[in-house]
């Protein structure tokens, strides 16, 4: 007999993308080519971006990916739209000298309103709202920094930025669980699912060949171009991008490992909540915008769009956990944020790959004559769409001006192969203490 189901999970439970429930990716029976023009790892936004510019420039594409188009990341995200601000608060000056930053600030901040173009150009239909964001400060001092920030923020973004002292938060948000925070304009919602199949529509209605279920296990030269490896035989391609970012590194097969050894991917959970009662989403989120905060092991949540529910985010676990048994953690999260969600059951609960790099920064580049996008950070919607499509005019050979994030050193670790398993659970350890002390000097 199974055992009794936790009350805080609804009858019908899934263990699947709430996302999925509208915009699942769908399977394409289209038949992998012997050859093509330019071959495209991975079909997420980066990869899908990338096919539909290079076919605007007039070039043939196939787009391969190992499960569904869109299966990965691209529809498992928290559909939260950011201008690159993560990059912006690396410490770029120090690494790569005071000009050399404000390019590569600068050059992060377009990916916000290029994914604006991009879904009003082609028509997208996903639920698309320059919402705003808060971030939540989970400390006073964690509050001092980002108003050391928000006036360069401001200014990078060309949209305003100010601080929100305590006494104001719950304008913002429904909770007293943060120190105050930040509100910024420059970050939009969307349901990343239908920005999905609405972007790989796109690339089909250029001419892109999109191809299910094709793992690529290796690339090697062959005469001027290269011959991918495949679990359907082999494909000869005159270049090759890879785009698989969070899903780089497979025992089944790896296509770029240079790639997978400077990639650090990391388990993203979600779940989303039944349907709340009329007018209490926006008692929780005010002007409902995305909510993030400044914990090391962060949280990020937002209302769906359809204004019914409560999607909760956060990495619940450094070790290989399902999305069943991060859940009720998540739940347990949430609560804390939201007292009044403690008897509101889940009907959904995710995970899938996000890839941060070690110097923090997203990269595209060559390697062996390969070409590479990848390393959002974690905040890949625009950021990845953006890569994918200045990857595509390099190898198109149509850009105007050296992309800043191209061709920058891209660092690893000694003997660090892809799999940072291994290192994670002593890794998240030390971020819950630091949280703790953090809090506890508040």
């Amino acid at each position: 007999m199974p055992p009794p189901l936790d009350p805080r999970l609804a009858p019908g439970f899934k263990a699947r993308p709430w996302w999925w429930e509208e915009a699942e990716p769908p399977d394409r029976d289209n038949v992998m080519p012997d050859r093509a023009a330019v071959a495209i790892v991975g079909g997420g936004y980066a990869g899908l971006s990338a096919a539909l510019t290079l076919r605007r420039l007039g070039h043939q594409v196939v787009v391969l990916d190992a499960e569904r188009i869109g299966w990965g990341a691209s529809s498992r995200n928290g559909g939260m739209v950011s201008g690159g601000l993560k990059v912006a608060g690396a410490d770029l000056d120090r690494n790569h000298g005071r000009e050399r930053a404000q390019s590569i600030v600068e050059a992060a901040a377009a990916s916000f309103p290029f994914i604006e173009e991009t879904i009003a150009r082609e028509g997208i239909a996903c639920d698309y709202v320059r919402c705003g964001r808060y971030v939540g400060a989970w400390s006073p001092g964690h509050w001092d920094a980002m108003a050391a920030r928000v006036d360069f923020l401001a200014r990078l973004t060309g949209l305003p930025a100010e601080m929100v002292p305590k006494s104001r938060q719950r304008e913002f948000l429904g909770s007293d669980l943060y120190c105050g925070g930040m509100k910024a304009a420059a970050t939009s919602s969307l349901h990343p699912g239908k920005y999905a199949r609405g972007l790989a529509a796109a690339a089909e209605r250029a001419g892109a060949l999109l191809v299910d279920e094709v793992r690529v296990q290796g690339i090697a030269r062959e005469g001027s171009g290269f011959r991918l490896a495949t679990t359907r035989g082999a494909l000869r391609a005159d270049a090759v991008l890879v785009a698989t970012n969070g899903y780089s590194l497979d025992r089944r097969g790896t296509a770029l490992p240079w790639l997978a050894r400077r990639l650090v991917p990391l388990n993203s959970y979600i779940i989303a909540t039944e349907e709340l009662p009329p007018g209490m989403i926006d008692r929780l989120f005010p002007g409902r915008r995305m909510i993030s905060d400044t914990k090391r092991i962060l949280n990020y949540f937002r209302p769906s769009p359809d204004g019914r529910r409560v999607l909760w985010g956060g990495r619940a676990s450094f070790r290989a956990a399902t999305a069943e048994e991060t859940a009720l953690r998540l739940h347990d999260t949430m609560v804390e944020c939201f007292p009044e969600l403690k008897h509101v059951r889940l009907t959904h609960a995710w995970t899938g790959f996000v890839a941060f790099t070690f110097d923090g920064l997203p990269h595209i580049g060559v390697q062996d004559g390969v070409h590479y996008a990848a390393g959002c950070q974690g905040s890949g919607v625009a950021m990845a769409t953006w890569l994918g499509h200045n990857a595509a005019m390099k190898i198109a050979g149509a850009a105007n001006e050296r992309f800043a994030l191209d061709g920058l050193s891209f660092p690893t670790r000694p003997f660090y192969e892809g799999n940072p398993n291994w290192l994670l659970p002593f890794i998240g350890s030390w971020y819950r203490i630091r949280d703790h002390m953090d809090r506890m000097a508040a």
